[in-house]
């Protein structure tokens, strides 16, 4: 919401009000004074209006899970055990998922409170890549390299993959880079050659790397730098 929008919508200002205020640098966002009606507020801005709080906002939470296999990414699931039943019950109030991993992939998974920041991340036209960690039931040839590249057609939604980069590291194993995900698309990819996936893991999102630290279960928030770098990928100039 705009700012000016947001303060007209109290019963004590009017719009003429909301303009002199605004002139007069008697409204502050995030502790900073502010002239631009136009500024975009949300649930997560602080908004003083001559040193009295109109909206306290509250703290936007970014956080970095390594999902340990055998949890959905679900919020609440009657059945399973949810990656936020991994967090202290005190910790979990608002978080949601940002982007999904299947109940037996493992890694990288993002929780936030910022809606907007997890539909910025999950996109279409985001385009950041993912790289996941592939164990085979047999051997990866040399042939499924170009095979990725040149993207696989999904005659069930009628459409094809963009160009992946697969990495061979053993001879059952590869590191796969993709910049969307489709359903159960690593999967699908690999079945293509009649090769299940026995074990898939998720290492990297954009510039974001699981911390190697963090054990199965165990999470931390993102630090600035991580955010910065992700928000840099999230620019309106690099989407589409």
């Amino acid at each position: 919401m705009r700012l000016d929008r947001f303060l007209a919508k109290r019963p004590d200002l009017s719009r003429r009000d909301v303009r002199h205020l605004l002139q007069a640098l008697r409204v502050s966002v995030d502790g900073q004074p502010c002239a631009d009606g136009l500024r975009a507020v949300d649930a997560f801005s602080r908004i003083e209006l001559d040193g009295r709080t109109l909206q306290a906002g509250y703290p936007a939470r970014y956080l970095m899970l390594h999902k340990p296999a055998g949890c959905v990414s679900a919020t609440r699931d009657p059945q399973h055990r949810t990656v936020l039943d991994l967090l202290p019950e005190a910790e979990r109030d608002g978080l949601h998922i940002a982007g999904r991993l299947d109940g037996n992939t493992t890694g990288l998974l993002l929780l936030t409170n910022d809606g907007l920041w997890s539909r910025r991340l999950t996109l279409p036209g985001s385009h950041l890549p993912k790289v996941y960690r592939v164990e085979t039931a047999e051997p990866i040839g040399a042939e499924y390299v170009a095979a990725f590249a040149a993207g696989m057609h999904f005659a069930y939604e009628d459409i094809v993959t963009r160009p992946a980069q697969l990495e061979i590291l053993g001879s059952h194993q590869a590191r796969l880079t993709l910049v969307e995900g489709r359903y159960h698309q690593v999967k699908r990819m690999f079945g293509r050659f009649r090769n299940p996936v026995v074990h898939l893991h998720r290492e990297r999102i954009g510039s974001l790397a699981l911390d190697p630290a963090l054990q199965p279960g165990q999470y931390r928030a993102l630090d600035a730098a991580e955010l910065t770098a992700l928000a840099a990928a999230l620019a309106p100039d690099r989407l589409g």
